[in-house]
């Protein structure tokens, strides 16, 4: 099936992740549209999009089901799309919501380093996840309202994460415990045991936006050769297929798949840091056809048709996470990445998937 064929049915069956409350879940989606009407100049994306997004989004702001007291970093993602949404139609309720957020981030819980804590019920944690959950948010939130402070602390979190969760083998791990209380968290080192691929998915986002929202200058000189480098150890790692591993490093593991969610993020990765040259010329090259190898084995191995006529997006990790959930405690072990159930259709994977697909057609123009 043709992608965007897909992606409009997907568009239209869409219904809120968490019962229409404010969630990152949707914020991928919303994402994901913004930037197929970028790149199309289609008005359908545009119309799903706000059709979707104004019904959680009140008049003054208040976003449905939204606690700031919960503080939970996933809950900013979903505010990125706020920016063009109020520039493009100039109600005034899109900044008056991003401010609700930003005012969530005033007052979040950090580690004595700096960085946010992942949620208020996961103390003292830095997951990868919210570095794209949060960070790249607080530089467009900085750069609308003249808050250069903020660009600045969301560039030193960015590489204090780097640092906190660096792998000696190479890539960064899923999350770090200050505490040290975590099982799951090395004694010494505060690091989880694997590298999951969708952790450093995000991640991989995560970095490309930053870099690529600011100029090259002495203050991101050193988080962009970090992003390149990270960028590259991806491309290695790439399979004969065209993806990525779900236990990211280990493709020899028993019961270790090819994961759809991550390998989306990698490719609209890729293909942004190449369209934007964040990456040298030849280096640009290399991502560009990595990032376009990932999309066409996406689109001709991950969308199943279903008897209906429809299609799916199949091989999404459903969720995956460190410490207490629903009843279980998640060890951060290869193994753990692995028990986890694979879904279609979820929000982590098919928005991620518009987001590279846009990329790729940005790159055709």
């Amino acid at each position: 099936m043709n992608a965007l064929d897909y992606f409009e049915q997907f568009a239209s069956r869409y219904q809120h992740y968490k019962g229409g409350s404010w969630c990152y879940e949707d914020g991928c989606i919303y994402r994901g549209l913004q930037l197929l009407h970028d790149a199309t100049g289609d008005k359908r994306w545009n119309d799903h999009l706000h059709r979707m997004a104004d019904q959680q989004i009140g008049a003054d702001g208040v976003l449905a089901g939204y606690d700031p007291q919960e503080y939970n970093i996933d809950h900013i993602l979903a505010g990125r799309v706020l920016f063009p949404m109020a520039e493009a139609t100039g109600d005034s309720r899109y900044m008056k919501a991003a401010q609700h957020l930003a005012g969530q981030l005033e007052t979040h819980p950090r580690i004595p380093a700096g960085n946010y804590w992942h949620k208020k019920r996961y103390p003292h944690q830095l997951w990868l996840d919210g570095l794209y959950m949060g960070l790249p948010f607080q530089i467009e939130y900085a750069k609308a309202t003249g808050r250069p402070d903020l660009t600045g602390d969301a560039l030193q979190q960015l590489a204090t994460a780097l640092a906190l969760t660096e792998n000696p083998g190479g890539l960064y791990v899923h999350g770090y415990d200050d505490s040290r209380e975590q099982s799951w968290a090395d004694p010494v080192t505060g690091r989880s045991p694997a590298l999951w691929g969708r952790s450093l998915g995000w991640l991989a986002m995560a970095l490309v936006d930053c870099m690529t929202m600011l100029p090259e200058d002495e203050a991101t000189a050193s988080l962009r050769k970090r992003t390149v480098t990270m960028l590259t150890d991806v491309m290695d790692r790439q399979t004969e297929n065209g993806l990525w591993m779900q236990v990211f490093d280990a493709p020899d593991l028993t019961g270790n798949y090819e994961e759809t969610s991550a390998s989306a993020m990698f490719a609209y990765a890729l293909l942004r840091a190449s369209r934007l040259n964040l990456v040298t010329v030849k280096d640009g090259h290399r991502a560009r056809r990595a990032g376009s190898k990932a999309l066409e084995a996406l689109i001709k191995t991950k969308l199943e048709q279903e008897a209906d006529g429809t299609a799916k997006l199949c091989g999404i990790v459903h969720v995956a996470g460190l410490g207490g959930f629903d009843g279980n405690y998640r060890d951060g072990s290869p193994e753990y990445y692995l028990t986890e159930p694979v879904v279609k259709d979820d929000a982590k994977g098919a928005g991620p998937l518009m987001m590279a697909y846009a990329e790729f057609l940005q790159l055709q123009q």
